[in-house]
């Protein structure tokens, strides 16, 4: 990876100059003027029409790393095509059973058209599709009074209310108030989590006593964590040696290694069909065998099925509204934290720590949020796993049409997606982390107010299994302890409404209790 150059607009607080001098307000002259932050030289012409809009050249990239960026972006995170329904299919519907082929083939299309929508109206190399953390959220209402349609009418309203929030310039203006000693920390954060994510999914570390175990009861076995080592060395290699596409080439050898172990020794799944552990040594998602029907035809009849304000007369305005604020924070931040991550991954953000040009990203991703709601496949966002895709050479948004234009492929083809196992991906996800965490150097290490709220972002991100709760915490530490040392002027006054918002966020047990 090319060395980043370390911002030089930061005050001695830690905080950058542009987000504690002025205030921070969307479409203004900062966010055309800025540029993401190059190496001076000669300006290159692009070679045709899709170079210029893309800006390709002008991001010293090619139209094959491009390409390649796409693919390795998709096959890192194909496995939401088949997780998703996993996810939406067992959780407790009030009056529904979700079709699972139904919700497999809206995922894969829902996000095939916002990342194509994001690569060609965002021009970055960023991916959209069905939220895992908003997922969680999700299937615990699912067990409330509330009927699938009026949760998904209450994903819509969230998204809605993001996109008001977008078209307003607020939520460029919080992005930009975030001190670039908390972005840095972001970036750190998802490293880290992007790595737990991978030994997760390798079943490398799993739920235990103590709280994460080493492998099965303190051992490495079983023919999966094998391939997930292997893996791991394999694509090591090829990225120490500097090979084009060293990630994309990772994957697809791990998965064909993988095939071959399946088809000698038998595996099978770690999770039977009655959703119990059948094998703790078993392939943890994807069983990688080659499906006996490759092409089917999709299913998109939950298209549409939606309530938008059933949830409010069945279970009372302040629970919905709870409810929707309490997504609509994971959403918000969530995406916060990805695109400064990828962004810094990427070289793309300025000497602010700041995506140039931002506000159309953040439209999308915000329109996202509520088409996932109105297809009924739950809340779309920006995936982490774009980073990997970044890793590997991607830089704009012809990365992002590539790997929309995969999903929508997937879409009819779903069985196909089956033969990429987790475990095969997951070597990816390490690497990636290992990438990102070295912008911990950029960090500034010589005050204990600055240092606390980092080190809280970059630990609570990996620890809860969430970016928002990382965000959150650092938010919160940074606004006490600038204030706590005598320097509130520090503070960014969106910082203290986002402070706030946090606390009420920490706090929505209690006042759901209270309620």
């Amino acid at each position: 990876m090319p060395e980043k150059s370390r911002p030089s607009t930061r005050k001695p607080g830690g905080g950058n100059v542009a987000s504690q001098t002025t205030p921070a307000t969307a479409g203004t002259v900062d966010e055309v003027a800025a540029a993401p932050r190059r190496s001076p030289g000669p300006r290159v012409k692009p070679r045709n029409g899709l170079d210029r809009y893309f800006e390709v050249t002008a991001r010293r990239s090619s139209i094959g790393r491009e390409v390649r960026g796409g693919l390795t972006t998709f096959f890192t995170m194909a496995y939401i095509v088949v997780l998703n329904p996993i996810i939406l299919s067992a959780a407790d519907i009030t009056g529904a059973t979700l079709p699972f082929a139904s919700v497999a083939a809206v995922t894969a299309l829902v996000a095939g058209v916002l990342t194509i929508a994001m690569g060609i109206i965002g021009r970055y190399p960023l991916a959209l599709a069905a939220g895992l953390g908003i997922n969680a959220i999700v299937a615990v209402f699912a067990a409330t009074k509330l009927t699938w349609p009026e949760i998904m009418g209450l994903i819509v309203l969230e998204g809605l209310l993001i996109t008001l929030l977008v078209l307003t310039g607020f939520r460029r203006a919080v992005f930009t108030a975030i001190p670039a000693q908390l972005k840095t920390a972001i970036a750190v954060g998802i490293g880290f989590f992007l790595t737990i994510i991978g030994l997760a999914d390798a079943g490398i570390i799993r739920p235990g006593n103590p709280l994460i175990s080493f492998g099965d009861n303190g051992v490495l076995a079983g023919w999966p964590m094998l391939t997930f080592v292997v893996g791991l060395l394999v694509t090591s290699v090829l990225v120490v040696r500097k090979v084009r596409g060293a990630l994309l080439i990772g994957i697809v050898a791990t998965t064909l290694f993988a095939i071959v172990v399946e088809a000698i020794a038998g595996v099978g799944p770690r999770i039977g069909a009655d959703g119990t552990v059948a094998d703790a040594h078993g392939w943890a998602l994807q069983v990688p065998t080659w499906p006996g029907q490759v092409f089917d035809v999709p299913d998109l009849s939950l298209i549409g099925h939606f309530s938008l304000f059933g949830g409010f007369s069945r279970i009372g305005v302040v629970a919905a509204i709870l409810i929707v604020f309490s997504i609509m924070i994971a959403d918000f931040f969530d995406t916060v934290g990805t695109i400064t991550a990828v962004g810094a991954e990427g070289d793309l953000l300025d000497d602010d720590r700041n995506l140039p040009r931002s506000q159309p990203v953040l439209l999308v991703d915000s329109l996202a949020a509520a088409a996932g709601g109105a297809a009924s496949v739950s809340s779309n966002t920006t995936y982490i796993e774009s980073a990997a895709g970044v890793g590997d050479g991607a830089r704009t948004g012809l990365a992002s049409v590539v790997t929309g234009m995969l999903f929508l492929i997937a879409t009819f083809f779903t069985p196909l997606v089956q033969i990429v196992p987790s475990e095969a991906a997951a070597p990816v996800l390490v690497i990636v982390g290992a990438m990102m965490i070295s912008q911990i150097r950029d960090l500034e290490w010589d005050d204990m107010s600055l240092v606390i709220p980092a080190f809280l972002t970059i630990a609570l991100m990996p620890f809860t299994y969430s970016i928002t709760n990382g965000i959150g915490a650092g938010v919160v530490s940074f606004v006490l302890l600038r204030v706590a040392s005598g320097r509130p002027r520090d503070v960014h006054p969106l910082m203290w409404i986002v402070a706030a918002v946090f606390v009420v966020y920490f706090a929505l047990d209690p006042i759901q209790q209270l309620l």
